[in-house]
């Protein structure tokens, strides 16, 4: 048991040699297969859904840790998958980008593909196992949210990936589907109003895997990877990633103008220090060389930029949420 590696892949995407990977245990190195660093996008959809069945009265701690764990597990399979997919189609050869930031496992010999494969089939079957507890626990609607999720963790990689849905895929999966269905397995109604809400999160996320296909921009265009920016072109994505950026203050504060959100919402602006620092990145395309001082996650840039950002924005989303809600909850009732 390595407490030490569990909180520094928790953190980061770790780059260990294959005698240290020998030496893991099991937990380890399912942490670092399944980039677990990049996890914690999800676990905030699933606190998102669960403030938001709090603030109507409708909160079920059961409910809310399995929908959560789910999730999570569902986001792990996903990323082994998209490995598994990317290798078996010969994109992460050759050093391509995702062999570059972190350990690819069946790049690096770290797994053959049969012990990746079991790793991704466990790590699904935990995740579809808490989805059909849920489903048994609320009603067949909920088998639909189910069998969405399980389109999204199996066709993300290829097909949408590869023909410019994976963003718009992305933005479904983060916000509508995870925050609005799990309030709405949680509460046992939909709400149009949760959705709308949960699109400033949303965003972030989308960010995060936009600013990822503007830096591998060029070896996605040479693999015929058709990723949205591929199609827009390289100076437009950026353009875009920054609107999207922009766009989760002013939704917030439209909520709060509404009256659906109190003034506590406004707290998100303490998020715009972290976006005026990462802001002068965008205005120009990503470096040839990584950057003198640069932090170790090279050849990550744009998306290590919108990946701070979205921690950030989604912490204080987050934390005026809480208070919100129980400000809705216990005071202003």
């Amino acid at each position: 048991m390595n407490i030490g590696m569990w909180r520094k892949a928790l953190q980061v995407i770790p780059h260990v040699s294959n005698d240290e990977w020998k030496k893991l245990d099991v937990i380890s190195r399912w942490l670092i297969s399944t980039r677990a660093a990049v996890l914690i996008m999800t676990f905030l959809s699933g606190t998102f859904a669960g403030i938001f069945a709090f603030r109507d009265g409708k909160f079920d701690l059961a409910k809310w840790l399995l929908l959560t764990l789910g999730l999570i597990f569902s986001h792990a399979t996903n990323n082994l998958l998209n490995d598994y997919t990317d290798y078996n189609r010969g994109v992460d050869q050759d050093n391509y980008y995702r062999a570059q930031y972190g350990p690819q496992p069946l790049v690096h010999g770290l797994m053959n593909k049969r012990q990746h494969l079991t790793y991704a089939a466990i790590t699904g079957g935990i995740a579809l196992l808490f989805g059909i507890i849920l489903v048994a626990m609320t009603n067949l609607w909920a088998l639909l949210l189910l069998g969405s999720g399980a389109f999204f963790v199996l066709f993300y990689t290829w097909p949408l990936k590869y023909i410019g849905l994976g963003e718009l895929a992305v933005f479904l999966v983060w916000g509508p589907l995870m925050i609005g269905g799990g309030y709405y397995v949680m509460a046992g109604a939909w709400s149009w109003t949760v959705v709308l809400a949960s699109l400033p999160y949303a965003l972030g996320v989308t960010g995060v895997i936009f600013g990822k296909h503007i830096d591998k921009y060029l070896m996605d265009k040479e693999r015929n990877i058709h990723t949205l920016p591929v199609i827009i072109g390289e100076r437009p994505a950026r353009d875009a990633l920054v609107a999207m950026l922009i766009l989760q203050y002013i939704l917030t504060l439209v909520l709060v103008l509404t009256g659906y959100y109190t003034l506590v919402m406004a707290a998100v602006v303490l998020a715009i220090p972290t976006l005026r620092r990462i802001w002068p990145m965008f205005k120009a395309p990503k470096p040839a060389e990584k950057p003198t001082e640069y932090p170790d996650v090279w050849p990550n840039y744009f998306v290590a930029a919108a990946f701070v950002h979205n921690r950030k924005f989604g912490v204080w989303f987050m934390l005026a949420l809480l208070v919100d809600s129980l400000l809705k909850v216990y005071i202003l009732k």
